[in-house]
């Protein structure tokens, strides 16, 4: 990779492009953030918006909204990644979601001819708990949520992107799909035992139906559609299609990936769950 050169990070903001960036960063590489409102624009829903972004990059992290496993995914994917290597944008990096049958149409469209592109199939973010959708739970000490006692490989969103950040600059990650997860097996019980643990707060895991998960979500606004989605989503990667280690972390950085407890005291010493 021509080290002058920048490397385009969408989602740039989020929990993995953030991280990317920042890894990136330190290691002297140039980087190019995409949103559809910062500096440098990048709206999956407006094409205009793409080769703008895209001129002039070595390299691209690419992490589609809403899902990877939304129906029209694949065909927007692949019209960007067939703009990337129109830019001279040769090298792309998919985050992908592990056990998502539906996001499968997703990575296969961003193979296009002239792209060296690998897919990250990341398990549940160890994230969701301090920076996304169960942080509320964690603050109110109960984490309602429809994966009954399944057991999740919880991963940290720092491992991913330091695996991200390898497949955009080294060599040997072309055409290769990398399975991210983190240590060991926790169920969502156990993992709020952990947090309750580490926080002091009683913190506990309430089991719920997808159906009742999801009408709890359009309680709140969400709209019917997404509801719909996010419920079948959920009733199949909590069904236990993943309930078993990955090496991908060991794979590509050499080292085993971080552990819950490790990351939830991280988060606990930065105030995460400080209120």
């Amino acid at each position: 990779m021509n080290p002058t050169r920048p490397v385009l990070v969408l989602g740039g903001t989020g929990k993995t492009g953030r991280r990317v960036a920042e890894a990136l960063t330190r290691s002297g590489v140039p980087v190019r953030i995409g949103s559809r409102s910062g500096e440098v624009r990048f709206d999956w829903e407006d094409r205009t918006t793409w080769a703008p972004a895209l001129r002039g990059a070595a390299a691209a992290y690419l992490t589609y909204y809403p899902d990877i496993g939304d129906p029209g995914a694949a065909a927007v994917i692949r019209a960007v990644a067939e703009e990337a290597v129109a830019s001279g944008v040769r090298r792309l990096v998919l985050l992908s979601a592990r056990g998502e049958d539906a996001a499968l149409p997703a990575e296969r469209a961003v193979a296009v001819p002239g792209a060296e592109w690998t897919v990250i199939r990341a398990s549940w973010f160890f994230q969701n708990f301090d920076e996304g959708i169960l942080r509320d739970g964690v603050l109110g000490g109960e984490i309602v949520f429809p994966a009954g006692d399944v057991k999740e490989p919880f991963v940290d969103a720092g491992d991913i992107a330091e695996v991200a950040a390898a497949a955009l600059t080294g060599d040997g990650h072309a055409g290769r799909i990398y399975e991210v997860t983190g240590p060991r097996l926790l169920t969502f019980a156990e993992a709020a035992a952990e947090l309750a643990a580490v926080t002091g707060r009683a913190v506990r895991y309430v089991p719920v139906s997808a159906e009742e998960y999801g009408a709890a979500l359009a309680e709140h606004g969400l709209p019917g559609e997404l509801v719909a989605f996010l419920t079948e989503l959920f009733a199949t990667l909590l069904d236990g299609r993943n309930a078993h280690l990955a090496d991908g972390v060991q794979r590509v950085l050499g080292r085993a990936p971080r552990d819950f407890t490790e990351c939830a005291r991280e988060a606990a010493a930065r105030g995460a769950w400080a209120t």
